[in-house]
């Protein structure tokens, strides 16, 4: 059968296969995919099933139901400091991913550009492909802490370029960006007329000093920010698949139009689940976040002792080390892990070419496995010849 030129020029991807091993060899551990090893916290599943008995379970406004964006309205304003109207500026999505599949084809025309961070989130390119956009990758170097260099930013720039991507915590590298570097990226976003497409899915997770700021409650970011939230990390939700954006009203309207093409509607249980956890107890949101923290300093020390350069991430739950020194490609030696030490890990380069010579680790896996995989890989980096 034909296939578009739209998917088959899509960049090539191990993501799925991945996912797949995760899923079905019992003999490896996985440090791979990110998605929280919890389950989703008892009061909101038991919420959940008393919906259904409820018959919740009819369509809803495309936008969301009423009274779900109204609580999210006031989560915006009590945690991350945006306010917002909001019946106009929400739009309740299937998950963080379709907000940016929704903003970006609200936001972007064929032939415009999007600059793009790299490494970085592993879909952002292929739905600017998708739309016949130009993504021009930012490099991140982690001797800059992975954060944006607006000098480089600036030579991404042309008169097509529309958006800006930031997602801080980040995936892969864990950087948490400071408010003093969000204020530059916000006069660079605001100087240069453009929207910054703020991922914020691991908003709750962020250690030790670090805190998380929303570049949308900065002064002057009001029409140039649009901020994207999910429950998957911070809930322990992913199969709920339920998120929001928030911003300009004229771009949320757009989003809200061009869901009538996609989804129509996001599930309604799973936005009534959401409306539930915002409201009720944020215990297991804590108690998670603290079993995170410990597993962070387990990854962390090994590393360390085992011999990897490793940035320390202040937030989500990836490391993104290096293996230069060991003269291999990050699929060569994610394969090598694989095959020898049976821990699976992701190729730095399904982040962007610019992942080349790093790994992620997700440390969103229990502690004990997180303890026998880095023996694991140990005994098999103790086989190999730093490169000098």
């Amino acid at each position: 059968m034909p296939i578009s030129e739209r998917e088959l020029e899509l960049p090539k991807t191990q993501f799925v296969e991945i996912m797949k091993i995760a899923e079905e060899r019992k003999d490896i551990i996985s440090l791979g995919p990110g998605e929280p090893d919890f389950n989703t916290p008892k009061h909101i599943r038991d919420f959940a099933k008393k919906q259904l008995d409820k018959g919740q379970t009819h369509y809803t406004p495309i936008g969301g139901i009423t009274e779900v964006k109204e609580a999210f309205a006031k989560k915006l304003k009590r945690e991350n400091k945006i306010d917002v109207d909001p019946e106009k500026q929400i739009i309740v999505t299937v998950g963080a991913k379709e907000g940016i599949l929704l903003s970006l084809m609200a936001l972007m025309d064929p032939g415009d550009s999007a600059i793009v961070p790299n490494p970085g989130y592993v879909a952002y390119i292929p739905i600017i492909d998708t739309l016949n956009g130009r993504p021009h990758s930012l490099h991140l170097k982690p001797e800059e802490n992975w954060e944006y260099d607006l000098d480089r930013a600036k030579k991404l720039l042309t008169d097509k370029t529309t958006l800006l991507i930031l997602n801080s915590p980040s995936n892969p590298t864990g950087t948490v960006f400071s408010r003093k570097r969000l204020e530059e990226i916000a006069d660079f976003a605001v100087d240069n007329c453009l929207i910054v497409l703020s991922d914020e899915a691991y908003e709750r997770f962020v250690y030790d000093k670090a805190k998380h700021v929303s570049i949308g409650s900065l002064n002057g970011m009001e029409n140039h920010a649009l901020s994207l939230f999910s429950f998957s990390k911070t809930y322990a939700m992913p199969g709920f698949r339920v998120g929001y954006a928030a911003g300009p009203s004229d771009i949320i309207q757009a989003m809200t139009r061009l869901k009538l093409g996609t989804t129509l509607s996001t599930p309604t249980i799973s936005q009534l689940a959401a409306k539930f956890a915002v409201e009720s107890t944020q215990r297991p949101v804590q108690e998670m976040l603290r079993e995170y923290s410990r597993r962070r300093k387990l990854i962390l020390q090994r590393l360390k002792e085992i011999g990897f350069d490793c940035t320390k991430p202040e937030g989500a739950f990836y490391l993104f080390p290096s293996i230069k020194k060991f003269g291999m490609s990050s699929t060569g030696f994610s394969k090598l892990l694989l095959e020898k030490a049976k821990v699976l890990v992701v190729p730095g380069t399904e982040f962007g070419k610019y992942g080349e010579g790093f790994v992620r680790m997700s440390y969103a896996t229990e502690y004990h496995k997180i303890e026998e995989a880095m023996d694991r890989v140990e005994k098999v980096v103790k086989l190999l010849t730093p490169q000098k």
